[in-house]
């Protein structure tokens, strides 16, 4: 390998010093710290991204945001070629990188030795796509990266400011040679719009789109969701706050806050308006609220469009004479409200898969079906179409000898999958898809909310010496270990009406998460706290 290339190395390491003592581990979210001590871990994304694509000899995306934390922090994941997350394996990589003081030797010579075991070369292709949000940290990080990336003589594109989900979009775009879209923000826009204008104006007596007021968490969604107001003037009117103009980034405000508080963010007028919703951050999660007519705070979370849009598919393939010929799935966790769950198996008649929590297991998941639904209860998700169904919507369309009815009917399932983000949940293209559903359906957001009755439920937070003693099966609904501990869980479910509990470890603290539902709030709020004493009791 090159010496004048591991002297660059080493400049740019003297230049962003590893800190002492600091351990950073990628996970879902990629690297995610303070802004101010991510300077070094950006040199070996950097590295990683180049040989990603020179594995894949395809565009890797590095995004630069830390979603829904806090201002002072930051972060930075990988977007492989098909607008996907990271291959797990390669986290390995990435923490073996991560683990390596800035000894320049001793990771140049870690470098030599994953560069052979992956069969590429230093001079070898690579490019990198790379974006970023509003935070100020953020273009610093991304010339870091890029400068690591250039080292590794990979091309650079840097997108600059877009949305999380927009970055995944271009990647896909950009290394499927245009087939799913023009990868440039441009081309995003134009297709979204496009989709529901087109869905809109093929539809009769539609339901016209009430303004919806947006909470943008003070992030790039804000400044993306301009764009959606210019192109589709008449159609749809959006009136945005939280536009980063006065407050702070995901400050008592944002999707994450919404839920997470289950109430209304601050900076917006709750009585101006007949519905609102919050995205986050970077714009890849959504949550609807609305305030009743006994000014009591409403919400609609990932659950409900998971069964609006599994509802209004299932709708358009009966009517265009399709349904039997297209399975359809939806992909929850264990976090998912019952009440959702039994209303999308017993009254959509769709079948429900749980896996464990996290997006990167949803989305795998999703590509068993035809049509493969997803959403986290936090807002985030997205559907996945195959080509086969593509393809039958597509020649149903097209068939001259099926009744108006039914190519009509096609015809706005091929608009509506145009709306849709595939690639990861987009909060953008979710508000879009959101506001032509209730439009065509002719719904308003409180006939949304009444198609059913959240079960009451109840979210405690336990601190444990070792997370590590809780062990689950089962998707995560099932302890296996401590030894007892699922049975006490389950005499004590026993005791309540359409009770249901579940325990699980973070991911990253010493935290036991307890999830508790009931008829009642009271015997919600009872159950999820007898819960945690068997916890406490169990893991001294």
């Amino acid at each position: 390998m090159s010496e004048a290339a591991k002297e660059k190395l080493a400049a740019l390491m003297r230049e962003h010093p590893k800190p002492t003592g600091i351990i950073l581990g990628y996970g879902t979210a990629g690297f995610r710290s303070r802004s101010d001590i991510l300077p070094w871990i950006m040199i070996r994304i950097g590295i990683l991204a180049a040989l990603r694509s020179k594995v894949k000899q395809a565009c890797i995306g590095t995004m630069i945001t830390a979603s829904h934390n806090p201002e002072h922090d930051n972060g930075v994941k990988l977007i492989d070629p098909h607008g996907e997350m990271l291959d797990q394996s390669w986290e390995v990589f990435a923490n073996n990188l991560s683990s390596l003081d800035d000894d320049v030797n001793k990771l140049w010579k870690y470098l030599e030795t994953l560069m052979a075991q992956l069969n590429v070369q230093l001079h070898d292709n690579a490019m990198i796509a790379i974006a970023y949000d509003t935070r100020q940290s953020s273009p610093l990080l991304a010339s870091i990266v890029q400068r690591a990336a250039e080292i590794f003589y990979a091309n650079v594109m840097n997108f600059e400011l877009l949305t999380t989900p927009q970055l995944h979009y271009a990647v896909r775009c950009y290394n499927d040679d245009g087939l799913y879209g023009h990868y440039t923000e441009a081309g995003y826009f134009t297709k979204l719009c496009t989709a529901f204008q087109n869905l809109i104006e093929m539809t009769p007596n539609t339901k016209p789109c009430e303004t919806l007021a947006v909470d943008a968490a003070n992030g790039i969604g804000a400044h993306k969701l301009t764009y959606v107001n210019q192109q589709l003037p008449g159609l749809l009117h959006l009136e945005i706050f939280n536009d980063g103009t006065r407050g702070h980034l995901n400050e008592k405000c944002g999707a994450d806050y919404v839920k997470l508080y289950q109430k209304a963010p601050e900076g917006l007028p709750l009585t101006n308006y007949s519905k609102y919703c919050s995205i986050d951050g970077d714009a890849d999660r959504l949550v609807y609220f609305f305030m009743d007519q006994n000014h009591q705070f409403r919400m609609l979370d990932g659950d409900r469009f998971s069964v609006l849009f599994v509802a209004f598919i299932a709708k358009k393939l009966q009517e265009a004479k399709l349904l039997d010929q297209v399975q359809i799935g939806v992909i929850q966790t264990a976090y998912a409200n019952g009440s959702s769950t039994d209303y999308i198996i017993n009254i959509l008649k769709v079948p429900v898969a749980c896996v464990p929590t996290g997006v990167k297991h949803l989305h795998h998941k999703a590509l068993d079906y035809d049509i493969g639904i997803y959403f986290e209860a936090n807002g985030h998700g997205t559907i996945l179409f195959s080509d086969n169904v593509k393809n039958k919507i597509k020649a149903a369309a097209e068939d001259a000898n099926r009744t108006e009815a039914e190519r009509l009917a096609a015809n706005q399932l091929r608009a509506f999958i145009d709306i849709i983000n595939e690639t990861v949940g987009d909060a953008i293209a979710d508000l879009l898809a959101t506001e032509a559903i209730l439009s065509v359906l002719n719904l308003s957001i409180e006939g949304w909310l009444n198609l059913y009755t959240d079960l009451p439920q109840r979210q405690l937070k336990v601190p444990v010496k070792d997370r590590t003693m809780i062990q689950t099966t089962d998707a995560e609904r099932r302890c296996v270990a401590p030894v007892h501990l699922q049975d006490c869980i389950d005499e004590l479910v026993s005791k309540y009406p359409s009770g249901r509990s579940f325990v699980r470890p973070s991911g990253t603290e010493d935290i036991v998460r307890v999830y508790a539902e009931a008829a009642t709030q009271e015997q919600a709020d009872q159950l999820a706290d007898a819960v945690r004493k068997i916890v406490e009791d169990m893991t001294k």
